[in-house]
Order: C-alpha cells, then structure tokens, then sequence
C-alpha cells in the first residue's frame, strides 16, 4: 500500500508557476501581484451529508474544487491557489486517481493552483481552501446593497435540488432532465466569468449554496434591508417536473452555485447587456426594501404575479437548523 506521501506525490503535485514555492515544503509561498487583495475562502464536503455515498469520484473531484471558487466568484476574485485536504477511509488508488484528475481538470478550467494540503485516514470528508486576487476595494461584498436595487439571479436555480431528489427517489425526472440536474448537481460551474464582470455593477452578491432565499437573506441582514421577490419573474418550471417540488427547489434547493445578487435599478440595461455578453441566463426576480419596524432586515416576502403573497416554507439549509 503506498504511503500518504507517495500518494501526495503520485496524484496531487503538478507545476505551480504562479507560486513562490509549491508542495513539498511545510508551507507553500505566494506573492499576490501589485495593488491587489487576497480573498481566502475555505469549505467542507463530508460524505453523506454534501455528496451521497458512492458519487462518482471524477465528479466529486470537481465538485470539491467548484464550491470553493464559487465563494471567489461571488466575491469578484481570480482564482489563484488552493490547498486541499482530506480524509479518506483507505488508500483506494483507483478512487484517488479519478478523484484528482476531477479536480485537476477543474483547476485548469479556472487558471488555479494547487499548492499544497493533507490526507489523513478517516470517514470522506474533503476541504479546500481557495486564495484568489482583485483589486483593492473592489471586493463584491455583502453588506452593499441599497434599498431599492434589483435582486438578480443567474441561471437556473434548482436544477441541483432536482436532481438530489430524483437521486433519492423523492421524485422521477424524464431521462434529459434528470441528466441535465444530475449534472447540476455533481458538476456545478462557478460563475467566476459572471463575478469579474460584476465588479463596480452589483452592490452585492453572494453564491447560491444553501438556498436562493437563506442565501439572499444574508446579503440583507448584513445590509440592513429586506426584499420582496415576485414568482412571475423567475425562471420558469422545468418542464417535466413536478411544479411544487421544482419551485421549492429554485427556492430554498441550494447547491447550483449561481450567483445571487443586487444592482442599481438604473443599471438594469447594464445586467441586461451582461446576460447577453457572457450568453448566460440573469433574472431579475425582485427588489430590495428598506428595512422598518414591520419589515426586519434580512426578510423575504414573495408575491404572485398579481401581487398575491405566497408562503416561502423552507428558506433553505442549516446545518444546525
């Protein structure tokens, strides 16, 4: 059986040219370029409760890589480096050389880095931590929003919901359906491309992981606002699912990795032409109110097309919820 650094060596130390220092050392070393910040971002993905037991490990790999520099995209950062480490319950080569070649393909898609990490033997469980670079102040936090701006969303939120669900055998998908959100859910596409253009647009924006409405709930409470979102403007229905189940999906599922996030009603023609530019789906599917007495920051309020309410059940994923 090979050891844990024969292993380390075999499938997960490449070429690092945009480092100082690479693997092999106790610390990897990095310069980020001139007049630029650091955004540093880190997740988890443990076996049964953020993949199923069995995924494929190619596209485990990639997932692994993919929800982290989601966090960048959503921050309008590069991505530049990242570090991984995992524990695994054996040195099973097959599994880890898949698993690797995911990661590495996503890595390369992205232009990152890996600079080092560690294995241990334990239940799956898999962390990243991704570095990425943009220019100073210019960061695409949470805490910018303005009342009255657009909420947008990218994409088809849902999708990866859908496709757990039918995994699960909670609900049956027609054949391309269940291809398309199976995809979703086990190969997601960081809107890096989408966040970079966002820089000095969007007031602030966040990665749909936990759910549309938990996850725009963040970017009220830390800007002090609440939102009102409006049914008839957002994607529609998958055709082939089951409506209730796919709306609570677009809502609440988590797990796509698109981008949500707000603009300035006078720059809609700006997202527009965005959506246009990067032949990607934004919708705009509300709007930011200030926050009072009857409406306390970080609520969400959805509406029908003819201004109806409608109950928001599920708001999306806690782990401790």
């Amino acid at each position: 059986m090979p050891s844990e650094f024969a292993l380390i060596a075999r499938h997960f130390t490449r070429a690092t040219p945009g480092a100082v220092l690479g693997p092999g050392d106790d610390c990897a070393l990095v310069r980020p370029s001139p007049g630029m910040e650091l955004a540093i971002t880190t997740d988890m993905l443990v076996e049964g409760t953020h993949f199923l037991p069995g995924t494929d490990p190619g596209q485990l790999g990639w997932k692994t890589l993919a929800v982290n520099l989601s966090d960048l995209a959503a921050m309008g950062a590069t991505p530049r480096w990242v570090l991984l480490a995992g524990a695994l319950p054996a040195a099973d080569e097959d599994w880890i050389a898949a698993f690797a070649d995911g990661f590495f393909k996503c890595a390369q898609r992205y232009g990152a880095e890996v600079i080092g990490g560690d294995t241990t033997r334990g239940p799956r469980n898999l962390c990243v931590t991704a570095i990425g670079e943009l220019p100073a102040g210019q960061a695409l936090r949470r805490d910018g929003a303005q009342a009255s701006d657009d909420v947008w969303v990218s994409g088809q939120p849902g999708l990866a919901a859908l496709g757990l669900a039918h995994l699960q055998g909670r609900t049956t998908l027609p054949p391309a359906l269940a291809a398309r959100c199976t995809t979703a859910l086990q190969r997601p596409l960081p809107r890096v491309e989408l966040g970079l253009k966002l820089r000095g647009l969007a007031t602030a924006a966040i990665d749909v992981s936990d759910g549309l409405v938990a996850d725009l709930g963040h970017i009220l409470e830390r800007s002090g606002l609440a939102a009102d979102l409006c049914e008839g403007q957002f994607p529609l229905i998958p055709p082939g699912s089951e409506p209730r189940l796919a709306r609570e999906a677009q809502l609440a599922g988590g797990d796509d990795y698109e981008l949500c996030f707000t603009a300035a009603s006078a720059d809609r023609q700006r997202v527009v032409m965005l959506a246009a530019e990067l032949d990607l789906p934004l919708w705009r599917i509300g709007r930011t109110v200030a926050a009072d007495a009857g409406r306390p920051a970080g609520e969400v309020r959805l509406s029908d097309a003819d201004g109806q309410p409608l109950p928001i059940t599920d708001k999306g994923f806690d782990h401790f919820g």
